[in-house]
């Protein structure tokens, strides 16, 4: 018998948008906290928006998944805009080689663009932005990154214990940059301390600020869900434009959290990795919704882009599991495969080929689990874990690597 354990109750499957009526009237007691004077930056944060075409579905910052060749994929299927992967300022602006690597655009195409910079020292992070100034439409500040590599580099949402800081990395930017800069925030437990939190990043000068309805601890979705209450509290408390991030499984739940929270758009990370046409106006047909059977061709459609636009093969490994992973829930000895043997594009591609053959074979359009949901879960949090310190690793060394040369 399959259980369901108190986590999974938490998680974002068991969000109900139609549970969040009440958010309505609970936020109509909040009004905006900055004076108008005090923020003189909004009619240009809104002529910059408006400019930009009033995106609504963005394509949110994801380290080492949202590159050129995804956010090109999305864009085919209804995106509007998209953000960079996460950059290190640091590294961003003194390796070369980590600039050639971790930022690649297509001015045409690829636009509107925010460039985001994890850092926390303010003329490190100008440095950085200033390589990128000239390419995209704005700089984003994380804000919002849960992770151990975060706390450990004193970056992201742990920033949090430090506002006035913050405000400094916002202004330094906002004064000297040519293009808007843009915070990505999580909350706080009490609503008002991430109003004002919002409030202070507004007021020092962000041009947009998106929030991730997740608190610093809760870093999984399966675990907690996020609270549009706190996004929809923002966004009538603050002048400049607000994005909403969290629960956002398909476009219905994008028309409601739209609806719900008055954001002025959303960002999807975890769901877009898995059906990168979430966006699709297709998706609200009859029919239309989103079936496993489709992640195989979205994966050869996103090699198309990686030819085009290549990205480190470990980004095209990433995206293989997130987009196959319910098929590799049954065909276990092809995610072994998956995970040791397939090293690039070609072998992908007919790997791929080889997976579609077999779906087809079971006459089936879903997957049937050969392990339990909880021990594929562990599967997959174990991968994370493996990524995870991996990228710690390699940001130690890259950093031990400059304080060696700068000594």
């Amino acid at each position: 018998m399959t259980t369901t354990t108190t986590e999974e109750k938490r998680g974002v499957e068991h969000f109900n948008p139609l549970d969040q009526q009440h958010i309505v009237e609970k936020v109509k007691c909040y009004d905006k906290v900055n004076r108008i004077e005090d923020v003189p930056h909004v009619e240009a944060a809104w002529e910059w928006f408006s400019g930009l075409g009033k995106p609504k579905l963005w394509v949110a910052p994801m380290v080492d998944q949202s590159e050129l060749a995804f956010r090109m994929l999305c864009k085919t299927y209804g995106a509007d805009a998209a953000y960079t992967p996460m950059l290190h300022a640091r590294l961003f602006n003194q390796t070369p080689a980590y600039r050639e690597e971790h930022f690649l655009t297509c001015p045409e195409e690829d636009r509107p663009l925010l460039a985001q910079f994890c850092a926390n020292d303010p003329d490190i992070l100008l440095a950085a932005a200033r390589h990128v100034e000239p390419y995209v439409d704005g700089v984003d500040i994380n804000l919002g990154c849960p992770q151990r590599i975060a706390k450990k580099g004193r970056y992201g949402a742990y920033l949090m214990d430090d506002i006035p800081l913050v405000e400094s990395l916002v202004r330094n930017l906002a004064e000297n940059l040519s293009v808007p800069v843009t915070v990505k925030i999580r909350r706080f437990p009490d609503i008002r301390d991430t109003i004002e939190y919002a409030a202070r990043l507004e007021k020092a000068g962000a041009s947009l600020v998106a929030v991730h309805g997740r608190l610093r601890e809760e870093k999984r979705s399966i675990a907690s869900m996020a609270c549009w209450e706190t996004i929809a509290a923002v966004k009538k408390s603050l002048h400049v434009p607000v994005l909403a991030n969290g629960n956002l499984r398909n476009m219905f739940d994008v028309q409601h959290c739209l609806e719900l929270t008055g954001a002025d758009g959303v960002m999807s990370a975890e769901s877009l990795l898995e059906d990168p046409a979430m966006f699709s106006p297709k998706r609200l047909l009859p029919g239309g919704e989103y079936k496993p059977s489709e992640g195989p061709h979205l994966l050869l459609e996103y090699c198309d882009w990686a030819e085009k636009f290549p990205p480190p093969y470990r980004m095209v490994r990433g995206h293989s599991f997130a987009m196959l992973g319910s098929w590799l829930s049954e065909f276990i000895d092809m995610r072994e495969e998956l995970r040791t043997s397939v090293r690039d594009i070609p072998a992908l591609r007919e790997f791929t080929g080889r997976l579609i053959q077999k779906i087809e074979a079971t006459g089936r359009d879903h997957p049937i689990p050969a392990v339990s949901k909880r021990r594929l879960k562990a599967m997959e949090a174990e991968a994370a874990k493996e990524a995870a310190i991996q990228a710690q690793d390699e940001e130690e060394k890259a950093l031990a690597a400059l304080d060696w040369s700068d000594a």
